[in-house]
């Protein structure tokens, strides 16, 4: 794996296929690496309006994974071992020392908790943003993931006759040729297959994650009001801080919480991290 560049943005090469790590900071200050939910068109994008009001205190780097911004649409190994590995491998590459406070949407945070049960000395902390955990997964079960792969396989059907032009993207905090980008980038992406195979393998990777213990380490969880993921998140979120000992923010907005309280959680981040350093 090397670092390249390419139209001045940075890449990993892993397996031969280009990595997208978009990253901004002073290395002296602590890292907060960003990652994405399932299906997330543009992570670098998608997080800005959150990440912007933490740069002047923090390092900030936001992985694009396979399929991903402007990452390859590498279909590769699924496995969460695998994919936690691809992105510890190209933090290292790129020459990011850990350890790394890690901030994870939605699906990626069983990637979060299986990265600091593999490599416990690259995590210092974990603060989820409406992050998934192992217990929302065990409730779905085949039924509920077979559902929304079934919708995905829909919507990618629909992007293919070129009837899925009114899916959004998140505008916010960005420039006008930022917004142009983010846009070029939903064409590519959207629905793509590396979403897919990542849905048909989570079931079984929330297992693995369950099955390997808790991770221990400092943890906040933002939590959203729940109406656009599932009936029980909120109980399961409180269930899962419960047992790891961690400290809960319920925020009465949707799923993409940085969306609409980037003011409020970059506010309760720096005191969180202040209290942990």
């Amino acid at each position: 794996m090397k670092k390249s560049l390419r139209n001045g943005l940075e890449f990993a090469e892993v397996n031969g296929h280009k990595l997208h790590i978009f990253r901004c900071g002073d290395k002296s200050n602590p890292t907060l690496v960003f990652m994405s939910g399932s299906g997330t068109i543009s992570p670098m994008y998608d997080f800005k309006v959150l990440y912007e009001k933490l740069l002047s205190d923090f390092r900030i780097i936001v992985i694009e994974k396979f399929g991903y911004g402007y990452s390859d649409l590498y279909e590769g190994s699924c496995e969460i071992d695998t994919i936690v590995s691809y992105q510890k491998q190209a933090l290292v590459s790129m020459g990011e020392k850990a350890p790394y406070i890690l901030l994870p949407h939605s699906m990626s945070g069983i990637e979060a908790i299986r990265w600091k049960q593999l490599y416990p000395d690259d995590i210092k902390a974990i603060i989820g943003l409406d992050m998934a955990t192992p217990i929302t997964y065990s409730e779905w079960g085949e039924d509920e993931i077979n559902k929304r792969i079934d919708l995905m396989l829909k919507l990618k059907r629909l992007k293919e006759t070129g009837l899925l032009f009114w899916y959004p993207i998140n505008k916010r905090g960005l420039s006008k040729d930022e917004i142009k980008q983010h846009q070029l980038l939903k064409k590519r992406n959207l629905m793509n297959n590396c979403y897919i195979n990542e849905a048909k393998a989570v079931l079984n990777n929330a297992r693995i994650t369950a099955d390997s213990g808790k991770a221990e380490c400092p943890t906040l969880l933002f939590v959203s009001n729940g109406k656009q993921t599932s009936p029980n998140w909120i109980a399961n979120e409180q269930k899962y801080a419960e047992s790891v000992g961690a400290e809960t923010v319920l925020l009465n907005c949707g799923h993409y919480i940085h969306y609409y309280e980037s003011d409020k959680i970059s506010s309760k981040i720096r005191e969180f991290i202040k209290k942990i350093d």
